[in-house]
C-alpha cells in the first residue's frame, strides 16, 4: 500500500471535511500518498482527482461541506460504470480508497472491494442510520442545529399560542426527529420506526389545551410525511390549527461540533490504519466509546436498532 484515495459521497455532512483532513495527513504521516477524488463516483469514472498533501486540507476541520464535492452516480451502478472507475484506479496507480458516506456509498465500495480493489467506509450521514456504529459523523452537528431552530420556533409558538409543526431530515430513520424532540422538548414526535395514532395525537394536544397549555411543538420526521400534510390531517380531523417550519438543507450544513470533529479524526486515522493491514470492505465505527473496523455487510445485513426506550421517555416528559 503506497498510495490510496479518499472520496466523499452522497448526501453532505457535518465533520466530512475533518475526516478527509485526518485521512490525508495520517496517510503522508505513515509513508503514504493520498489522492482526493471529486464529486464522488462520478469524479472517480471520470478521473477528477488531484494528489493531496498536508496543505491541501489544512483550515478545514472547521467546516462544513466537504472539500471533495458530492454528486449522485447512476452510472456507477452499472458493471461498465464499475470498470471504468477501477480503470481510472489503476491508471493512477492507487492502491485502496476510503469513502466517505451513508448506504449508497458503503454499496459502491463494496462492488470495488468483491472486484479485487480494497475500499473502507466511514460513516457520514445525518440521520444516524448505519448499523454497526452507535453514531455517524454529522449526526451531532445536524442534532444542535435543530435543537437551536426548536428553541426559537417554541419562542414564536409562545408569544402567538399556538401549535407548530416542524419538519426534519430523516427518510427511514427517526433518530434526528426523536433525539432532537426530548431535547427540545417537543409535546409530539412523529418518526418511521412507530406507527403514527392520530386519536392518541389530538386527545394528547386537547388534554393539554385543557390544562391550560397555550402551545406545542410537533416534530414530524420527513419518511412519514411531510409537516404540510400532517398539518392537513390535524385540521381535518379535529379543526386544530398550525404553523409549519421546514428545517430542510441547514441541517446538514454548518461548522461540525466538537464531537463530529474528534470522531472524524479517530474514524479517518482508523480507515488507514486498516488500508494498510491489506484489508478491504470494512466499516469503521464507534461502539462502546471505542473504535472499531467490522464487516461492511454487517451495515447491509442488520438493522439499525431502535431505542424504544427514548420514545417512550419522550411521551412520559410532554404530559
Amino acid at each position: 500500500m503506497k498510495r490510496i484515495g479518499v472520496l466523499t459521497s452522497g448526501g453532505d455532512a457535518p465533520g466530512m471535511n475533518a475526516a478527509v483532513r485526518a485521512v490525508v495527513r495520517k496517510a503522508i504521516y505513515e509513508g503514504l500518498e493520498v489522492v482526493g477524488i471529486f464529486h464522488g463516483y462520478q469524479g472517480l469514472i471520470d478521473g477528477k482527482m488531484e494528489v493531496l498533501d498536508l496543505g491541501s486540507v489544512g483550515d478545514i476541520i472547521q467546516r462544513g461541506g466537504t472539500k471533495l464535492f458530492s454528486a449522485r452516480c447512476p452510472e456507477f451502478r452499472t458493471e461498465e460504470g464499475q470498470q471504468k472507475a477501477i480503470e481510472q484506479l489503476k491508471a493512477h496507480g492507487i492502491d485502496g480508497l476510503v469513502v466517505i458516506g451513508g448506504d449508497g456509498s458503503y454499496r459502491g465500495s463494496m462492488k470495488l472491494t468483491e472486484s479485487g480493489f480494497p475500499c473502507v467506509g466511514i460513516p457520514g450521514t445525518i440521520d444516524n442510520d448505519i448499523p454497526g456504529t452507535d453514531y455517524t459523523l454529522g449526526f451531532d452537528t445536524a442534532l444542535n442545529t435543530v435543537i437551536e431552530s426548536i428553541d426559537k420556533i417554541r419562542d414564536t409558538a409562545t408569544s402567538h399560542e399556538r401549535t407548530f409543526i416542524v419538519e426534519v431530515m430523516g427518510r427511514d430513520a427517526g433518530d434526528l426527529a426523536l433525539w432532537a424532540g426530548l431535547a427540545g422538548g417537543a409535546e409530539t414526535i412523529i418518526i418511521p420506526e412507530v406507527e403514527i395514532n392520530m386519536d392518541e395525537i389530538v386527545e394528547r394536544l386537547k388534554s393539554g389545551s385543557e390544562r391550560g397549555k397555550k402551545h406545542s411543538i410537533i416534530i414530524v420526521a420527513e419518511g412519514v410525511m411531510s409537516g404540510a400534510e400532517f398539518a392537513s390531517k390535524l385540521k381535518d380531523l379535529a379543526d386544530i390549527e398550525t404553523r409549519v417550519s421546514v428545517l430542510g438543507h441547514i441541517q446538514r450544513g454548518g461548522s461540525p461540533t466538537g464531537r463530529d470533529r474528534v470522531l472524524a479524526s479517530l474514524f479517518g486515522a482508523k480507515a488507514v490504519e486498516v488500508l494498510i493491514a491489506g484489508n478491504g470492505g470494512r466499516a469503521i465505527g464507534i461502539q462502546n466509546h471505542q473504535v472499531v473496523d467490522y464487516d461492511m455487510n454487517e451495515a447491509f445485513d442488520n438493522h439499525e436498532e431502535f431505542d424504544m426506550s427514548m420514545y417512550q421517555l419522550s411521551k412520559e416528559l410532554s404530559i
